[in-house]
């Protein structure tokens, strides 16, 4: 029996990166070696990035999964729009990429939700022209969420060194801390150590917690939300079996963490988590969205506007984001294998 997951790849906007960076991660041999990939998007898109990298591949459109062939070394392409390519310029979006990447995420989504496709690789879209084209969400993390009927999602950044959590995700810094709870820290804890367990394989993780202030309030000195929220979240997950300790200054902890000391970190906002993570993993780092009930991972970068359709942009983090999607599927059946479901506590 085929063993290889069969996982969906969202061409993103149509005038960013995306469709350079597929054929580019596509083209390498080694991926085919543990998945089946189907690429969402549009032939005439994609065919004028294959042109701009300089690939030899031939591109298969297809109208259903089941009409894929993984025998040879063809592209299997989902047709889901028929753009003019004169209209849509490389670093240039308009209405017609919004609704495009709308509907190559829907569809995906729906594909992966029926057990057609074993998971979902996302490519970068433009939020305005997202929002624009009637989907109201800050970004792919909640729309997923939405599709998915996920009340809970939480989106992590995983590299090999470093991997971490966000309990509060697009929002002005001035609105973290009432976006704050215990509560909400608490469900960020708990499932990036579920997701660790069945995903990652991670057999007991240990995860560190962020403080929201410097030196993580210095006993309430620099604000008190260590002593009201995060540190009565860390004792519940500590209470529930969870190997979790916090609140930590941000200024030390990510790096005890990148030396080995905690498999996951929970940061409470944006930029705390993912500067020190784009320190490390600028190139090859996968944006996970944890909590789902399917696969779902992402580049973790955004549509690259300045350097769309010149030849230059780097598919790294697409590959990464590949293959931690396979990896994460078998991991998922594996756990299901050994114990009729994932670990949970």
């Amino acid at each position: 029996m085929e063993k290889r997951p069969v996982l969906g790849i969202t061409m993103g906007d149509p005038a960013g990166v995306g469709p350079e960076i597929i054929i580019k991660a596509l083209t390498r041999a080694e991926l085919s070696r543990f998945c089946r990939p189907v690429i969402f998007g549009d032939p005439s898109i994609l065919e004028r990035a294959r042109r701009v990298a300089g690939s030899r591949l031939p591109i298969r459109c297809i109208r259903s999964l089941a009409q894929a062939d993984f025998s040879g070394d063809a592209l299997q392409l989902m047709e889901l729009s028929r753009l003019d390519p004169a209209a849509i310029t490389p670093g240039r979006p308009n209405e017609a990429c919004g609704k495009a990447m709308a509907r190559y995420i829907v569809e995906a989504v729906r594909r992966t939700l029926d057990g057609a496709l074993d998971g979902l690789v996302t490519c970068p879209i433009n939020k305005v022209l997202l929002q624009r084209a009637g989907y109201l969400f800050q970004g792919h993390t909640q729309m997923i969420a939405h599709l998915t009927g996920t009340l809970h999602p939480v989106m992590m950044l995983a590299g090999k060194r470093l991997k971490v959590s966000l309990v509060t995700i697009h929002c002005p810094l001035r609105d973290v801390p009432h976006q704050l709870s215990i509560e909400k820290i608490l469900k960020v804890i708990t499932t990036t150590g579920r997701c660790l367990v069945s995903d990652f394989g991670v057999h007991e993780p240990k995860i560190g917690v962020a403080g929201l202030n410097p030196h993580a309030g210095e006993q309430g000195l620099f604000g008190d939300e260590e002593l009201t929220m995060v540190a009565p979240a860390v004792r519940e997950a500590s209470k529930r079996g969870w190997k979790v300790e916090g609140p930590f200054p941000g200024d030390t902890l990510f790096w005890r963490a990148s030396q080995g000391e905690f498999d996951a970190v929970v940061a409470m906002y944006h930029d705390q988590g993912l500067a020190p993570f784009k320190l490390l993993h600028f190139a090859d780092g996968v944006n996970v969205t944890l909590g789902l009930p399917i696969v779902r991972t992402s580049v973790d970068h955004g549509t690259a506007y300045e350097v769309a359709g010149k030849g230059m942009a780097d598919p790294g983090s697409l590959i990464s984001a590949i293959e931690l999607a396979a990896t994460m599927v078998r991991n998922r059946r594996e756990g299901l294998s050994r114990q009729g479901t994932p670990n949970q506590k």
